[in-house]
Formats: structure tokens, C-alpha cells, sequence
């Protein structure tokens, strides 16, 4: 029993001082207040489903998948172009982990709570649009779910009012549906905003104005918080804070093109969420960047910044 436990004890010190090995260079003291996450190597599977696993206020599973979409409508996003809608003017989601080809669901448990399926029946086509993509799949529970273009279709139980899109690039996977099916803020202002073909995981954009700093896989800018810290790894960015500030999900250790891999590990939020973090440092993405190319987040608030290849603070003062 002592041999076990020993062994047990040993293997335990053995991972913390590979951690600490990692992420020890930037020791900080930890700000009252402030969560205390796990870190664990790269390339665990990210299942971000959204800032929390909770409905939003006054919602329950029965209500919210039971709702019918109805006539289909477009809605004119300045932001994200043209949405799709509900009947009630509610925006409709899409999910990279999902599939088109064949249409298939991947969000079922607690993901369907924060994410309800929008049901099939009782849908028409928005005007003007290509009513020949709209169909269904059947669910694991066997319920039947709309899908457009192959995508399943699914509403974000915090938006609490048409016109809301809180649940825009929430976990770097999750966003607003074009009519088309493809990904509104990817499909905004024609050709210059279509997702960019073969990035990285994480690699390296030449800004005009920043400079050399780090892009995620669609090619939106990566941002680091200056609120938070590398050792003990820690967010400051936590609840409302991630519609704004999305988690970047976990990204393999050799899907990395020009980035520094120094302390590149993925950081166990108590949220539940799985962040990717190079020199220990958490990143981010900003909602209100809409495309490629932007940088909206930079300098916002005096704490968020974009970030250098070697994981750095782009423009910040010291």
C-alpha cells in the first residue's frame, strides 16, 4: 500500500515540476479574487461550448428546444453581414465541430444547454434565399434538427432579445450562420472576408501598423490580457468577459507556424473551459473583430493587446 502510494505521490511531483518548468519563468503573486486554472500539456481535446455550460436567465432544456424556428428572416448585421434569424428575429448558430458532409451534431450534455438545437419542423426558408438548403439530421436522442447547407442550426440561450449575437466566436467556434450556411463573420463584405485556406493553428500576419504578431487558424488576430498572469496561471478574464474576449482553444503543439512553443500548454479553466496559452500566457480573439486583418482589440481598455510571436505584448507600456 506505501509502495503505491509513493509511486503515486511521485508521478505527481514529477508533472508539477514539468509545469513549473514550463511556466515558472514568470512567477507572480496571485491577486485576490483571481481563479486558480490547471495547466496541462497541449493537444487535449477543447470541448468550449460556450463562456459557461449554463441557460441564460429563465431558460430550461424544454422550452428551449422545443421552440420552432418558423419563417426564416436575414437580419443586416454593420458587424457580421448578413445573419440568419428565427421568425422571432433570434440569431442562428453554427458549430466547427459539426459537420456538413454528412450533416452531424457534436453538441449534445450541457452543450445543448447553452446551445439548443434549433428542431426541424415547422420551417420555411428565408426570402430570397436558397430554400434548397434547408434540411434536417437526426440528433442521438433521435429528435430531428434544422440544418442549412448541411450545418446544424443552433440558438445561444444569452441572447435574450432579436438582434443579439453574444454568442459570436465564443470559443473560437461558434458563430452566427450566413443565409447561405457559411460563417457570417467570415462571409461579410464579399471576397475579402473569406476564411483564409491552410493556416496554422497559430502563425504569424504582418500588420502594416503592429507589426509581426499572432493569428489563430481563420486568420483573426490573437490577444493577450494584461490582468492576467503566467505563474500560478491564472484569467482575469472570466463570465461577460469571454463574449467579448473568446478563449483560443487548444491548438496541437505542431500546428504552430512561426510562434514560440515556450510554455505552450493548455490552461484548465475553473470555468470548465480549455484555453490554449504560449509562454504560459492565456490568449484570446475579440469579437468585434469581424475578419481577417482586423486588430479592433488593440489597446482596448489599456489592457489588451495583440501579441508578438514570442508571446509578447504588441504596443503595450510597461
Amino acid at each position: 500500500m506505501n509502495t503505491w502510494r509513493n509511486a503515486s505521490l511521485a508521478v505527481t511531483a514529477v508533472t508539477l515540476l514539468a509545469l513549473t518548468t514550463a511556466c515558472g519563468q514568470d512567477k507572480a503573486t496571485e491577486s485576490p479574487g483571481q481563479n486558480v486554472g490547471n495547466a496541462s500539456p497541449a493537444g487535449q481535446a477543447a470541448d468550449n461550448y460556450g463562456a459557461d455550460s449554463g441557460y441564460g436567465s429563465g431558460t430550461t432544456t424544454e422550452t428551449a428546444s422545443a421552440k420552432q424556428a418558423g419563417q426564416l428572416a436575414v437580419w443586416d448585421s454593420k458587424k457580421l453581414g448578413k445573419v440568419l434569424t428565427d421568425s422571432e428575429g433570434f440569431t442562428l448558430y453554427r458549430f466547427d465541430k459539426d459537420t456538413a458532409s454528412p450533416p452531424r451534431s457534436n453538441c449534445e450534455g450541457d452543450c445543448a444547454k447553452a446551445w439548443p438545437p434549433v428542431p426541424a419542423g415547422n420551417v420555411t426558408a428565408a426570402a430570397g434565399t436558397d430554400g434548397s438548403l434547408v434540411g434536417k439530421v437526426t440528433r442521438a436522442d433521435g429528435s430531428q434538427q434544422l440544418t442549412l447547407a448541411g450545418w446544424p442550426m443552433y440558438r445561444f440561450a444569452k441572447d435574450a432579445a432579436p438582434g443579439d449575437a453574444l454568442g459570436q466566436g465564443v470559443g473560437g467556434t461558434w458563430f452566427a450562420s450566413a443565409p447561405d450556411g457559411k460563417k457570417a463573420a467570415l462571409n461579410a463584405d464579399g471576397p475579402s472576408g473569406a476564411e483564409p485556406a491552410d493556416l496554422a493553428g497559430l502563425s504569424v500576419r504582418k500588420d502594416p501598423k503592429l507589426g509581426d504578431i499572432v493569428v489563430d487558424k481563420r486568420g483573426m488576430t490573437v490577444y493577450r490580457f494584461k490582468k492576467d498572469v503566467a505563474w500560478p496561471m491564472k484569467s482575469a478574464c472570466t463570465g461577460a468577459c469571454l463574449s467579448k474576449w473568446p478563449v483560443v482553444a487548444p491548438v496541437e503543439k505542431n500546428d504552430v507556424k512561426g510562434v514560440t512553443t515556450k510554455g505552450f500548454v493548455t490552461f484548465d479553466r475553473p470555468d470548465g473551459l480549455k484555453q490554449q496559452a504560449i509562454d504560459c500566457w492565456p490568449i484570446y480573439t475579440f469579437s468585434g473583430d469581424v475578419k481577417p486583418g482586423d486588430t479592433k482589440g488593440q489597446g482596448v481598455g489599456g489592457t489588451w493587446y495583440a501579441v508578438s510571436p514570442q508571446a509578447k505584448l504588441v504596443g503595450a507600456s510597461k
